[in-house]
């Protein structure tokens, strides 16, 4: 089955997460990715965890699915070479700065002197102008300036990022999502453009009804650990057994708690009859839901709530994750082969389509693993010419 993507060239020029997992992304629904670093490899292949070859694991769960190539952008002799692929290319991704972007002839100007067709994607820290455009910046700094570390982590406690990278991972996705604009827009047009994604930016979009609480209200949110600040009964709670979160999100779903919890004598209660009132409450419906959890196991609360249409469910472990039969039905962590280390569990394709559903296939490749093929088969360098390119340090 072809790719949605077949076709579609992509030259990836970034490195850590956010710009290797939107082209990997694009690599799982058919296009053509170059993974493109410089001689001795990325940044990113010295980032832990590291697998007991020593290998750096980083690029395993972001890369796969593409061609990796060496080039010196930096060397003069690296020019020929980087318009020949441009020639051939539909989409570039990097994550320079903008004025080291512009050093390396990676601008929209420049390329498109080159070709008018392509794209290009920028994943950086503040986006290509405003005052902090020039600055570096990583997920989890966006995190704290957008004030998403501040409204998360236990009450009262201190400022605390999410547990893994979602910024990041936002930021590929909004990515990946520009990339599609730019190549409709391109079939009505014949002309690729610019497409600015900022982890800042990415960062504030999260932040849901914060701001318009503060300015509206007067409220300023602060972190309260896993409860919600508008519903009630909503948190996790702990059973005889493990955790569960139960989230009583609308007044439908109040009434089925009432006769499952057995408190129907509650239901029509002025304090609690109603979305608008019943998260002034939070303390004693929290409290009301522990109790009931607290004395069943998982299995228990899980065989009350989910039969009745309630929004619940175990909090795993990373063990019972990879064990779970839904995860493993809907193909949502796969294994690729790596040499000298075995089979790694990598997480699988969220999205799913019926005609072009995608796939992760090959693993992550070796740094210039396919110099001779991109350069060599693609480009018509001769085995002279590429040994030379390599003696020179450009590949």
């Amino acid at each position: 089955m072809s790719g949605a993507l077949d076709g579609i060239r992509v030259l990836d020029f970034s490195n850590f997460i956010a710009g290797p997992y939107c082209a990997m992304l694009l690599g799982a629904m058919g296009a053509e990715v170059i993974r493109v670093e410089p001689p001795g490899g990325a940044l990113d292949r010295d980032i832990g965890p590291y697998a007991p070859n020593g290998q750096a694991m980083y690029p395993w769960h972001y890369s796969c699915n593409k061609l990796g190539v060496t080039l010196d952008l930096k060397n003069a002799k690296a020019k020929g070479l980087l318009h020949k692929l441009l020639a051939r290319t539909d989409v570039v991704l990097e994550a320079f700065s903008p004025g080291v972007k512009k050093k390396l002839g990676l601008d929209l100007r420049s390329l498109h002197a080159v070709n008018p067709a392509i794209s290009l994607l920028s994943i950086s820290g503040y986006g290509q102008y405003g005052p902090y455009a020039e600055r570096g910046g990583l997920d989890t700094v966006a995190q704290g300036m957008a004030g998403l570390m501040a409204i998360t982590g236990p009450e009262g406690g201190e400022p605390m990022r999410a547990g893994v990278a979602v910024v990041d991972y936002g930021a590929a996705l909004y990515g990946l999502y520009g990339v599609m604009l730019a190549l409709y827009q391109r079939e009505k047009t014949g002309r690729g453009q610019a497409i600015d994604i900022s982890l800042l930016d990415v960062a504030v979009s999260f932040m849901e009804t914060v701001f318009a609480e503060m300015a509206v209200l007067g409220v300023e949110r602060k972190a309260m650990g896993n409860r919600r600040p508008y519903t009630a009964p909503t948190n996790m709670f702990q059973a005889k057994d493990g955790y569960v979160y139960v989230s009583i999100t609308t007044d439908l779903f109040w009434r089925r708690f009432c006769k499952v919890a057995g408190i129907d004598h509650l239901r029509d209660d002025p304090r609690f009859n109603s979305n608008r009132v019943r998260y002034k409450h939070q303390k004693e419906l929290n409290q009301i839901a522990a109790d009931w959890v607290g004395a069943r196991t998982v299995e228990e609360v899980l065989g009350e709530m989910i039969p009745a249409g309630i929004a619940a469910g175990p909090v795993l472990t990373l063990p019972q994750v990879m064990a779970d039969e839904h995860v493993s039905a809907r193909n949502m962590i796969l294994e690729m082969n790596y040499e000298g280390v075995g089979p790694v569990p990598i997480p699988g394709l969220a999205i799913k389509m019926s005609e072009n559903p995608g796939q992760i296939d090959t693993p992550a490749p070796a740094v210039g693993q396919h110099n001779d093929y991109v350069y060599g088969e693609l480009l018509s360098c001769t085995p002279e010419e590429l040994a030379a390119l390599a003696a020179d340090g450009v590949i």
